[in-house]
């Protein structure tokens, strides 16, 4: 064979597109053309479609495809809709307790002043200087002024107990006389008939948007250091709570009302030496929200002092941060074995973090980031979850899928009895047979003259 029969030969196995089959086989395999067609898949999930005697909790549960499905390129979150009943202030976020301590009673004797019920209170609260009384608030959502009102019960409510048990031990005590015993119980009807002890105004600057905290009568301290020290040892007495991150921002209750974590004492007009949150009613420095009233009438004054006490004067606190009532601001879900989302984690100071210059974020920590545009009670509905997972070759089949929802402390996201519901979508690889263009048109052109071309 010379060379240009080689050639020509060579040419014909190179140049030609013509397939070549296996014509000593029945089953001749057609050779793959490396075409697919791509569409949307989406599958809707309900929670309460879940087995729930195996999954009572709605934020962490598995479910099943209708269908298997293969060639799976890419996964993403694609519409979503939620209840927003979640608790701002609950047991698990270790924020409805406070503590604070009356260290400086009202004294009548100070005053040359006699009182059947004062005399009694000031000798009960002296006994209990450095005493920290425990407030718990109930669990749920507030707005501004169900906070101060809700705390403003709270604070006198402990005061109110603690001097009715001590009036109740003292009036039945063998060890004093019956005239000193029937002093104690003068001076709990007396504080029966004005309702407990109500010295405690708690009020809310809608302007500032600050608590201010006062007394009408006693100086107090609010013990945030101690709070902060309970939530810690809380920590590691709730199960749920042993594997969430450490968390800075929120620490308690006394952190969300604008408080810091040192312990913060009353001050009155002795001891104050800015005058622009003030003034003066009857020769007694007050503070003052001028922007109106507080109560009807008061025309800003909302803390005075007791005109039936000679002396006595008002403490109040004034927090140093504005009121953070909103709660957590995104939900993470996790899709076990699908998650494409890093996610970094709050710093703390250990070996390893002052020893080298890695970091303690968490690489596929979240399948998606969904966040919560409304406050209890509503229902939010959102789409198009940026993040996606990406499949190179494609997941061969997908069938079964496990949820958890959390938010970003780890803190497992508690919908309660409420359902939502959200859809994924899938985007399939399916091959193709090759389909060759050969430059047909439809209709067809026709010849019907030398030069002369006519569509039908």
């Amino acid at each position: 064979m010379n060379n240009n029969q080689q050639t020509r030969q060579q040419n014909i196995f190179q140049y030609d597109n013509t397939p070549v089959f296996n014509t000593n086989t029945s089953h001749p395999l057609i050779p793959n053309s490396q075409e697919f067609i791509y569409y949307r898949k989406y599958v809707s999930i309900h929670s309460e479609d879940r087995n729930i005697l195996k999954y009572p909790e709605s934020s962490d549960f598995e479910f099943e495809l209708p269908e298997d499905l293969c060639n799976v390129a890419t996964l993403r979150l694609s519409s979503w809709t939620f209840p927003a009943n979640y608790n701002t202030f609950s047991i698990l976020n270790g924020n409805i307790t406070m503590s604070f301590q009356i260290n400086k009673p009202y004294n009548p004797g100070e005053f040359n002043y006699t009182d059947p019920l004062y005399n009694k209170i000031f000798e009960c609260l002296y006994y209990n200087i450095g005493k920290d009384f425990n407030v718990v608030i109930e669990q749920g959502f507030y707005n501004p002024e169900q906070m101060v009102t809700e705390l403003t019960n709270k604070f006198n409510s402990v005061v109110s107990i603690l001097l009715i048990t001590y009036f109740n031990t003292k009036s039945t005590d063998t060890d004093l006389s019956p005239q000193q015993q029937e002093e104690y119980k003068t001076a709990l009807e007396l504080l029966q008939q004005q309702g407990g002890y109500n010295n405690f105004v708690i009020v809310y600057n809608n302007v500032s948007q600050k608590i201010w905290f006062g007394n009408t009568t006693d100086a107090f301290i609010l013990t945030n250091e101690t709070q902060f020290k309970k939530n810690e040892l809380l920590v590691n007495y709730i199960c749920e709570n042993r594997s969430l991150n450490p968390d800075f921002s929120d620490w308690g209750l006394p952190g969300n009302l604008g408080l810091v974590r040192c312990n913060t004492p009353s001050i009155n007009g002795s001891s104050i030496s800015n005058f622009t949150e003030i003034s003066i009613i009857n020769g007694d420095i007050v503070p003052r929200f001028f922007f109106g009233d507080v109560f009807p009438g008061d025309s800003g004054y909302w803390l005075v002092p007791n005109t039936n006490l000679p002396g006595s004067q008002v403490n109040w606190v004034e927090a140093s941060y504005k009121i953070n009532l909103m709660g957590p601001a995104f939900i993470y879900m996790e899709l076990d074995g699908q998650n494409c989302l890093d996610e970094t984690c709050p710093y703390n100071s250990s070996i390893y973090t002052n020893t080298s210059s890695g970091t303690n974020g968490i690489v596929n920590s979240a399948f998606a980031k969904i966040p919560i545009p409304t406050t209890p009670i509503s229902q939010w509905f959102d789409r198009e979850s940026l993040p996606y997972k990406f499949y190179y070759p494609p997941a061969e089949r997908m069938k079964k899928f496990r949820v958890f929802l959390r938010y970003h402390n780890g803190q497992k996201a508690n919908f309660g009895v409420f359902n939502y519901s959200f859809v994924l979508e899938f985007v399939l690889q399916l091959p193709q047979i090759l389909r060759t263009n050969k430059g047909e048109s439809y209709p067809p052109i026709v010849n019907i003259g030398s030069s002369i071309n006519k569509r039908i």
